[in-house]
């Protein structure tokens, strides 16, 4: 289904219902609120990458993960992630390796955790903190063959105006992760595809905002700054991302629909890249994220 046909299912379920705890009100940048304690909830989410500038490219992400609240403060969750791509007529050194087609596999599994120090509804403002671990197999770039291992850590900042009308949300985080690609056969002898194992640091800041217009309905916007850095050459890239959100809450459920489009990038580029504002390597032009959850 289109972006453009699952808003209009979604217009068209307009309920006066109430919001749910932890939903989801944007789509990149996450939000301070916890699980109660014993209930669970059911995440999916899709997202679209798409157009690095040249030839064709488009990957799908889809998470599916679960989430329980220990306590009223603390929340455990699981997840499967999967990738499907397909790109063409566009081959980047180091990266992309040539044409790749194929339909949706495991991409990697992980585990996390989430502590609400400061609620949002009791407190003046609220702060939660995240940590993750994240064993990969794919990379989700080129599709190929990588062992990964990753490690996430992230604090939100939320806080309520206009009686929970309008929501201010900040993020800040960083991931450290040990890769090791795997060897692909007949390569041209001048195409770099280093197999030794590499070590990666990136930071990411995130701020959002999200405004109820109509009972159960939200329209935010959000951005969100990403930096990575190699432990040979320091600061290898980054990116900036911005763009609106709806989100819709029912009794048990919520959907949230993002559009999120790369304004500007820096770092390393491909030869021949054409839009040199940009950072077209691990990055796309535009992505799209739809993402659903249901509480029990």
């Amino acid at each position: 289904m289109s972006p453009s046909r699952i808003f209009l299912a979604l217009a068209a379920l307009s309920l006066s219902l109430p919001a749910l705890a932890d939903e989801n009100l944007l789509g990149y940048v996450r939000g301070a609120e916890t699980l109660p304690k014993g209930s669970s909830e059911f995440y999916q989410w899709f997202t679209q990458r798409s157009d690095k500038g040249a030839g064709h490219y488009r990957a799908l992400d889809t998470k599916t993960e679960y989430e329980y609240g220990v306590s009223d403060r603390f929340q455990v969750s699981a997840e499967l992630n999967g990738l499907a791509i397909n790109t063409s007529g566009l081959v980047v050194d180091g990266y992309l390796p040539g044409d790749k087609k194929s339909g949706l596999r495991a991409r990697s599994v992980e585990l996390g955790m989430k502590y609400n120090f400061l609620s949002p509804a009791k407190d003046d403002i609220g702060v939660s903190g995240i940590a993750s671990v994240e064993l990969g197999r794919l990379d989700p770039h080129s599709g190929r063959n990588k062992s990964e291992v990753e490690v996430e850590f992230e604090m939100q900042v939320q806080k309520y105006f206009l009686e929970g009308q309008l929501v201010v949300i900040g993020n800040v985080g960083g991931r450290a992760a040990r890769e090791k690609r795997k060897p692909i056969a007949n390569l041209p002898d001048d195409f770099d595809w280093p197999t030794d194992p590499e070590m990666e640091i990136s930071t990411k800041l995130g701020a959002g905002v999200s405004y109820r217009f109509a009972p159960g309905w939200y329209a935010g916007a959000e951005m969100q700054r990403e930096s990575e850095y190699e432990t040979d050459v320091g600061l290898e890239r980054w990116t900036l991302f911005a763009g609106p959100s709806i989100h819709y809450a029912g009794q048990k459920w919520w959907a949230t629909l993002t559009a999120f489009k790369q304004v500007r990038g820096g770092g390393e580029k491909y030869a021949g890249q054409t839009d040199t504002d940009l950072h077209l390597i691990e990055k796309t032009k535009n992505e799209i994220r739809f993402k659903v959850g249901y509480n029990f």
